[in-house]
């Protein structure tokens, strides 16, 4: 328990605490530099063993081992290699139907002797299942029994009493992602494969969501709001108001679109007091910015700050008009 007086506050100074915590932080900051020296052929072995498993990496460890196996096999999900985590003492009792032929069997306990991995090895080897194995040393029977056995080193742990796990796990989880890392590069993992098993949240409307997801166009009961060159500023301020967009595409004879007029561009007309009657190619904006419906959303929303401007027009190849998108439509969405 932690020591505490009366009120309840930590018996310790100030200085005593970061004292403890520098002192557990660099514990395992060597424990992850001799884990550096560790690494050798094994360590390719099992990448190799890995990026040919025609299956699933099965991740299994007790414990905290256990806690750490299961964000390695989350980070191989994401990142390109099929995995899950399974309980073994779970699996002792029929979760091991979870292995099947082709898969590889990841095994992390820092003694090599965890009881609940042990009892499966015998139906492993009958399946002719490979496994790697993570531990501290190459002593015990996991090590003994895997294909490929991964060690950590003889390194203290940073709790005080060295019983509780901490330089260990530390270890363990940066092995795993070392090897997810070695992965990603070998099967030329993108950010748009990425995107595909992140679909929720934040990153996944970064990654995912494209300007046609968000992109105003014409519909049976709504048009884009369009006029042509010739359109007096009257006939612009009508189209605008019903199109709801704070803007107007401008178009030629040929539908072809050759300007765009906005709100910033009807108070820098009115300051210079213009006439209702006056044509919209004397006042409108020409060449406006484009994009393609395929850009990334978070793309275009970079190219609106980069500009300074609240919307960009989604042309056709003939450079006729198929949809707007606005500032306001990809915060609205959660771009960002």
């Amino acid at each position: 328990m932690i020591k505490s007086n009366h009120s309840g506050n930590i018996s310790l100074s100030k200085k005593e605490i970061f004292s403890l915590a520098t002192s557990a932080i660099r514990t395992e900051q060597s424990a992850l530099d001799l884990l550096i020296e560790q690494l050798d052929e094994r360590f390719v072995e099992a990448c190799q063993l890995i990026f040919q498993c025609q299956g699933r990496v099965v991740v299994t460890g007790m414990g905290k081992s256990g806690h750490i196996g299961r964000k390695i096999a989350a980070t191989f999900a994401s990142t390109g290699t099929p995995s899950f985590f399974m309980h073994p003492g779970e699996a002792g009792h029929g979760d091991l139907g979870m292995l099947v032929a082709g898969d590889v069997l990841l095994a992390i306990s820092n003694s090599g002797e965890s009881d609940e991995i042990k009892t499966l090895l015998p139906v492993v080897k009958q399946l002719n299942i490979p496994m790697i194995s993570i531990s501290r040393d190459k002593r015990g029977i996991l090590p003994k029994s895997a294909n490929v056995a991964l060690t950590l080193g003889a390194f203290d742990e940073a709790c005080p009493l060295g019983l509780a796990p901490t330089s260990s796990t530390t270890a363990t989880l940066a092995l795993g992602d070392a090897m997810a890392v070695v992965l990603v590069h070998a099967r030329d993992f993108t950010s748009e494969d990425f995107a595909m098993s992140h679909p929720a949240g934040a990153l996944g409307r970064k990654l995912l969501m494209r300007v046609a997801d968000l992109m105003h166009q014409t519909e049976e009961d709504l048009s884009l709001p369009k006029v042509s060159v010739d359109a007096s500023l009257h006939e612009a301020l009508f189209t605008m108001t019903s199109g709801r967009l704070g803007m107007t595409v401008v178009v030629d004879d040929t539908d072809r679109v050759v300007g765009i007029f906005t709100d910033g561009d009807l108070r820098r007309g009115l300051e210079k007091q213009i006439a209702l009657s006056t044509p919209m190619k004397e006042i409108m904006t020409a060449n406006p910015q484009q994009v393609s419906k395929e850009m990334r959303a978070s793309d275009a929303l970079s190219l609106m700050n980069e500009k300074s401007i609240n919307q960009l027009l989604v042309l056709n190849k003939d450079q006729t008009l198929e949809g707007v998108i606005t500032i306001h439509d990809l915060l609205q969405a959660g771009v960002s």
